[in-house]
C-alpha cells in the first residue's frame, strides 16, 4: 500500500451494509486514511443488519466521518486528493443519482468528484433481479468511468460462512482501487486430482 493512501467509503441504504462496514474495517487495519459517509437509509439498514451500535462502531473506525448533508466537506471537492472511493452497498437510488450527476447529498457529490477527477469509483450495486432501468444506469455509470462490482460470492473459494463471503467481496472491492497491495487471495487455478 502507498504510504499515504486515502479512501472514501460511502454506505447507502441497500441491503448489504456489512460490505461497507468490513471495507472500513480492513482499510483502517491497513493504516489507510478513511473518509466515511453514510446515507439516511443506510443508518437504518446498518442498525437492522449489523446491530444498534454498528453506526457508532463504523464512525469510530473511520479516520473522518462526514454527515450526509455536509456538501461543504473536504470530500466534496476535487482538490481534495484521494486514491478512490467505494460505495458498498450501492442502492439503485444512489446508482441512479451518480449516473445522472444528481449530487443532492455528500455521498453522491463525492462519487461525482471521483468521476470528474478520473479517480477510481467502485460501486457495489445491490439489487436483484434487475430491470432495464437498473441496467441502463449501470451502463451510464460505467461509461462515465465507474467500476460496477456487484457483491457476487466467489463460490470457487468454497466459503464456509457468510463472513467468508463478506471478507472476500470487501477485499476484492479494495483491490480494485490499486492501492499497491493485494488483499484478496489470488486465484491459482484448478488443481486436478
Amino acid at each position: 500500500m502507498r504510504s499515504s493512501s486515502r479512501v472514501v467509503i460511502g454506505i447507502s441504504g441497500a441491503s448489504g451494509a456489512m460490505l461497507g462496514f468490513r471495507a472500513v474495517e480492513l482499510l483502517a487495519a491497513m493504516g489507510c486514511e478513511t473518509h466515511v459517509v453514510v446515507s439516511a437509509g443506510a443508518e437504518r439498514t446498518i442498525a437492522h443488519e449489523i446491530g444498534p451500535d454498528a453506526l457508532e462502531r463504523v464512525q469510530s473506525m473511520a479516520s473522518y466521518y462526514h454527515a450526509i448533508d455536509d456538501v461543504g466537506a473536504t470530500i466534496a471537492s476535487g482538490s481534495f486528493r484521494t486514491d478512490g472511493m467505494i460505495v458498498a452497498p450501492c442502492s439503485m437510488r444512489t446508482l441512479s443519482a451518480i449516473a445522472t450527476s444528481a449530487a443532492d447529498n455528500l455521498l453522491v457529490r463525492a462519487a461525482d468528484v471521483h468521476l470528474k477527477e478520473r479517480r477510481r469509483l467502485v460501486l457495489m450495486t445491490r439489487e436483484t433481479p434487475l430491470h432495464l432501468g437498473h441496467i441502463r444506469m449501470m451502463a451510464a455509470a460505467t461509461e462515465m468511468g465507474a467500476i460496477i462490482a456487484p457483491p457476487a460470492p466467489a463460490f470457487y473459494r468454497k466459503p464456509e460462512t457468510v463472513r467468508d463471503i463478506i471478507d472476500h467481496t470487501a477485499k476484492r472491492a479494495i483491490d480494485l482501487l490499486n492501492l499497491g497491495t493485494e488483499l484478496a487471495e489470488p486465484w491459482t487455478g484448478l488443481v486436478e486430482d
